[in-house]
């Protein structure tokens, strides 16, 4: 048997070839992420006469690069693994303290393959692509609108600090609607009360009602004829609310053509996910694009520990810390969904509810509880995923 380890860059990548005995065959070679490297690739290939039968490939996964040639070998039908870098480095540090040469990282992630004699990463479905494409890119969007939204609240702290105090939500329709019109305490005070209070039932599609309408624009006013902002350079501040609000708007906007993109994806692969309180279809986007196959997984501790919801010790002689935090390895979006979903699930969850507050008459923190109850529900998703099963909560009394 041969084995190909495959060292991963961003624009070239290396290739080394060893036997069954460890031993080196030929040379590394160098190609191009290219149709022209992969045929480099492929005389590689032909020259020693590897084939799926007698050979299997190791990569590792650096950052989405390895996607292509993963891809590729795919096609070719060989056996394939991708494996986390970390599975290499302690190899690699072997090499490092046993031998004067240095050791080719392809040769290493050879090295791996035939020692540890992983299993075969299957292939990742296109729509489970597509799925990780989109929600990682929603993510992108949240945390750009969460910091636009911060910027306009340092804005309006400084021009108008009561108006915060006035609307419930500072970005909600009326809210936005008024700061898009009337940014400052002058803007509202130039505008007729009547015509303000119409604004904001009109915007509010006739939520507030005349009465409490008036009302709003009568606070909105009194408030601007107390406030304490800053009086000078208040065009550009002006300006500034405005683009980011607009900004704002435009984000959100995406956000639901993503969002309804990736439901429509999610629901075409027939899972049970949102049967538990506490995931909604967005995060059953979510989990569903990050885990892939749940076949990668044998048990259900491997994908607390691919979320990064499994303890970290530390040990040193016979000294045991005994305050352990979470390792955070792996998907930090699998990680950012499950913390969200087991938050929700801690109050609403029948079970995990009951998880949660047990945790907590014990003595354990808020963030400590929170957490058990991620690792609790990341068992759950594995068991529902690999039965292709329903939920179905199963509470037992303390």
């Amino acid at each position: 048997m041969y084995y190909i380890g495959i060292d991963i860059g961003k624009r070239h990548h290396e290739a080394g070839l060893i036997n069954d005995k460890g031993n080196h065959i030929g040379k590394t070679i160098r190609f191009a992420n290219s149709k022209a490297g992969s045929e480099k690739l492929l005389q590689f290939i032909n020259q020693y006469k590897l084939s799926p039968d007698n050979s299997v490939v190791g990569l590792e996964a650096t950052g989405h690069y390895w996607l292509s040639v993963f891809s590729y070998l795919h096609k070719l039908g060989f056996k394939t693994t991708v494996f986390n870098p970390l599975q290499s480095d302690a190899l690699r540090h072997f090499y490092i303290r046993k031998t004067k040469t240095d050791v080719s990282d392809a040769y290493l992630i050879g090295q791996v393959i035939r020692i540890d004699s992983p299993d075969e990463t299957p292939f990742l479905e296109e729509d489970l692509l597509q799925l990780r494409h989109l929600e990682r890119l929603r993510f992108s969007f949240v945390d750009q609108c969460s910091d636009l939204k911060r910027k306009v609240i340092s804005l309006l702290d400084q021009v108008f600090p009561e108006y915060e105090q006035i609307f419930s939500d500072v970005f909600g329709m009326s809210s936005t609607e008024v700061l898009l019109h009337s940014p400052l305490p002058e803007d509202l005070l130039n505008i007729d009360t009547n015509k303000l209070a119409d604004l904001l039932n009109r915007v509010s599609k006739g939520r507030y009602g005349e009465a409490r309408a008036l009302t709003k624009a009568n606070q909105l006013q009194d408030s601007a004829l107390d406030s304490f902002g800053i009086t000078v350079g208040l065009d550009a501040f002006k300006l500034q609310i405005k683009l980011l609000l607009e900004q704002i708007k435009l984000i959100e906007d995406h956000l639901k053509t993503l969002e309804k993109a990736m439901i429509e994806i999610s629901n075409r692969q027939k899972h049970f996910l949102t049967t538990i309180t506490g995931i909604s279809d967005v995060t059953a986007c979510v989990i569903l694009g990050e885990i892939g196959s749940i076949s990668r997984f044998e048990r259900p501790e491997q994908l607390v520990a691919f979320a990064g919801l499994d303890a970290s010790v530390h040990q040193s002689g016979d000294f045991y810390s005994n305050r352990t935090r979470l390792s955070k390895r792996g998907s930090p979006y699998l990680r950012r969904a499950l913390w969200q979903a087991a938050f929700v699930a801690s109050y609403h969850n029948p079970a995990l509810s009951l998880h949660y507050q047990k945790l907590r008459k014990r003595g354990k923190a808020h963030g400590t509880a929170v957490g058990a109850v991620a690792r609790k529900l990341t068992h759950i998703i594995f068991a529902i995923l690999r039965d292709n099963k329903p939920y179905e909560p199963r509470i037992i009394p303390e």
